[in-house]
């Protein structure tokens, strides 16, 4: 239970990190910077709408016309006459990004402008913002406070500045890379920009519709709005009444959108425009760009051959009329460029005025790049986060990387897809840093796991004085394991889920030893070795109160039998758990051993070591769990033992008196004090050679615990001994 407590919240952990990473705003950053851009590099290119068209200020229009290569300097009668054919060629709107605010050197040149884009009639002119700070007065105590940033339009020339159908602003962020633009201008008074004035132009043969569907949704607001538009419309006007109305009507859209489904007089590609006109008016003011490609994949006409279309050329098409250079080099004369994610690796960046035509081609194919809502990513991210953190830790370490591969493949397809066909912005780079982090982190757990089990604290200072102070001499208890059949088991079992499950298992072996202050040593396979350290007698200690000391190597003896105990039941724990079972030998002797360190990896030898080994592999013959030698119980009475008899160890010249460790006193059971009772009165007959009433004693063992090994095999010997003592 407390494995996986530790997993969830390991799990928690890894989802809630992905969740702070994307509200700070670095991972805007990443998302915004690597994970937007990959998304875009990997649909690549696709076909902008034939409604929209550039007529590009270029290096080769200049010089067919020769004029300066600076647009500013050309002179205004022939952007009169670019008017009067766009006009002619059937334009159904025309913007012109460039900034008339002065006169210009023939006056007649303006009054010829001007004229021209009276005669259109559908010309917009882009207008500078100008940004200052403002200053708020408290009232109260009349100190003035440093308070926002205000913003407000350019005065254009007078003259060509009414002339035109209506005026709006285009200004695009400052940053590394542009990725969005305002619908609204929030600083200006929700000022619209060019892209908004312009879809409400191209719809302006729709107005009536989308009245009536107002009128139909809430009459009381439709009271609001003019009837229909005509030459006299203020179209700024009428845009800052909508946006108002959907602002303070969150509903509203939804409702014009359910009686716009139910309409049957509208074509569908006029209900397509009007949806883009609600989804507009009711969406948020900031809304991020739809490339369609590298620079110039918005059809572009340059300015020379747009003075010679033919009439009806650009029939209901858009015209953004504006600086687009087609090489670097042009650029570097007219700085009105912005580095995109399909910015040239040549350094050719898109135009101002493609960006404004792009924006606008999204507002009317509706098809702007649209980030999942705040609650759905932060969901992705815990769960994901969640899952992978959790999984990490239970997977072996070649599942766990190859899962980790798996995720961020899979969940990349996934985002790439939603991108391409529902243009909805999935986060990229923090899932994927999750994943890497979360696998990260299973390693060093695993690691330190590994190394935690070995040894916890790392090169102890106690083990250094040991080598320095005692020449590497010490007495204590030492405790050896082995899993019974791991040989077979690693012959058979995956590599990988071996693995796995012995990390589980060394984890719960180590937990009872560090409990009881014991110290892992060593672990080689399936075996460990494990020492309590008796710390040397004081000498200021007279040795005339010695006598009433306790048992100076008690407390060793003591932490290790109680380690052995709980080491057995956390054992048993696990093997109901975890399939195969590891079966654990435990063998514990206690005596003089030897520390040494080599390349900073400390080792302990002895005799007692390998008794010890010898011990723990007794067990293999006695079937028993847990054995000790008479030097380990010798006057510790908090442990219930059972005697076995002298052994006479491979490796040794003296027999070593074995006991079987079963419980502690104060808590064993009934049974389990009647084995000990019955067995060491069968023990007892069976050394003093009395075989017929040992075997009774041990037959009336087997009627209670008929799987006894102890019992089993002393039966055996008995009988062997009978028959040949009758022989």
């Amino acid at each position: 239970m407390a494995r996986w407590l530790k997993y969830f919240f390991l799990g928690i952990f890894t989802g809630l990190l992905g969740v702070t990473l994307y509200l700070s705003p670095a991972g805007l950053w990443l998302e915004e910077r690597f994970g937007l851009n990959a998304l875009f590099l990997l649909r690549g290119p696709i076909q902008a709408p034939d409604e929209v068209v550039v007529v590009a200020l270029d290096q080769q229009s200049a010089a067919q016309l020769k004029l300066h290569v600076k647009p500013r300097l050309w002179p205004r009668s022939i952007h009169a006459r670019l008017i009067d054919r766009l006009a002619a060629a059937g334009a159904n709107t025309i913007i012109f990004d460039l900034i008339f605010d002065t006169p210009s050197d023939i006056p007649e040149q303006d009054e010829e402008l001007a004229n021209a884009i009276k005669r259109a009639g559908n010309v917009l002119l882009v207008e500078r913002l100008d940004y200052q700070d403002s200053e708020l007065l408290n009232q109260l105590d009349g100190i003035t406070y440093q308070a926002f940033i205000q913003e407000g339009t350019t005065q254009l020339l007078p003259i060509i500045g009414d002339a035109a159908k209506t005026r709006a602003p285009f200004t695009l962020p400052k940053a590394e890379r542009v990725h969005h633009y305002w619908t609204f201008k929030s600083h200006a008074g929700d000022i619209a920009t060019v892209p908004v004035v312009v879809l409400q132009l191209y719809a302006a043969a729709l107005y009536e519709d989308f009245a009536r569907l107002l009128n139909f949704a809430e009459p009381e607001l439709a009271t609001q709005l003019p009837a229909r538009i005509n030459e006299e419309t203020d179209i700024e006007d009428l845009i800052l009444t909508l946006r108002n109305l959907f602002a303070g009507n969150p509903r509203l859209a939804i409702q014009m959108k359910e009686g716009l489904d139910r309409d049957r007089h509208l074509k569908p590609e006029e209900k397509k425009l009007l949806r883009s006109l609600l989804d507009l008016y009711a969406g948020d003011q900031t809304r991020y760009l739809n490339f369609y490609g590298p620079p110039r994949s918005i059809k572009t006409i340059s300015y020379d051959q747009a003075l010679q279309l033919e009439k009806d050329a650009l029939k209901n098409k858009v015209v953004f009329v504006g600086f687009s250079g087609a090489t670097q080099s042009e650029q570097e004369i007219v700085r009105d460029d912005y580095p995109t994610v399909f910015s040239n690796p040549d350094g050719l960046y898109i135009s101002g005025v493609e960006i404004a035509a792009t924006a606008f081609a999204n507002l009317l194919e509706n098809k702007p790049v649209r980030p999942l809502s705040l609650a759905g990513n932060l969901s992705i991210l815990f769960l994901l986060g969640f899952a992978i953190g959790m999984a990490n830790q239970i997977l072996s370490t070649s599942k766990t990387i190859v899962l980790s591969l798996s995720v961020v493949l899979i969940y990349t397809f996934i985002a790439y897809s939603f991108f391409k066909h529902t243009l909805i912005w999935l986060p990229v780079i923090i899932p994927a840093l999750l994943v890497l982090v979360a696998l990260m982190l299973a390693w060093v757990l695993k690691i330190l796991k590994l190394e935690g089990f070995i040894d916890k604290s790392g090169p102890a200072r106690e083990l250094d004085q040991i080598i320095e102070g005692w020449a590497g001499k010490f007495s204590g208890a030492c405790l050896t394991t082995d899993i019974a059949g791991y040989t077979t088991l690693s012959e058979t079992m995956n590599p990988s889920d071996l693995e796995k499950l012995m990390t589980n298992y060394r984890t719960v072996l180590r937990d009872p030893i560090d409990q009881h202050h014991g110290r892992v040593m060593d672990t080689t396979g399936d075996s460990s070795l494990s020492i309590w350290i008796k710390k040397p007698d004081n000498p200021r200690i007279p040795k005339l109160f010695q006598p009433i000391k306790k048992t100076p190597n008690s407390t060793e003896k003591i932490r290790a039998c109680k380690a052995a105990l709980d080491l057995n039941a956390a054992i048993m724990r696990f093997n109901k758990l975890h399939n195969p079972p590891l079966p654990t030998r435990i063998g514990l002797h206690f005596g003089d051993m030897s520390l040494n360190k080599s390349d900073g990896t400390y080792r302990v030898t002895g005799d007692v070591v390998n008794t010890a080994n010898r011990i723990q592999n007794t067990n293999k013959i006695l079937k028993t769990r847990i054995l000790l030698s008479s030097d380990v119980i010798e006057e510790l009475d908090d442990f219930l033992v059972r005697p076995l008899g002298s052994f006479q160890l491979p490796g040794r010249t003296q027999s070593v008196a074995l006991f079987e460790l079963i419980a502690y006193r104060q808590s064993a059971s009934r049974q389990q004090l009647w084995l000990c009772e019955i067995f060491t009165k069968a023990l007892n007959a069976y050394q003093l050679k009395q075989w017929t009433e040992a075997s009774q004693y041990f037959y009336d063992i087997l009627r209670e615990f008929p799987s006894d090994g102890p019992t089993h095999h002393f039966l055996s010997l008995c009988s062997k001994y009978q028959n040949e003592s009758s022989s």
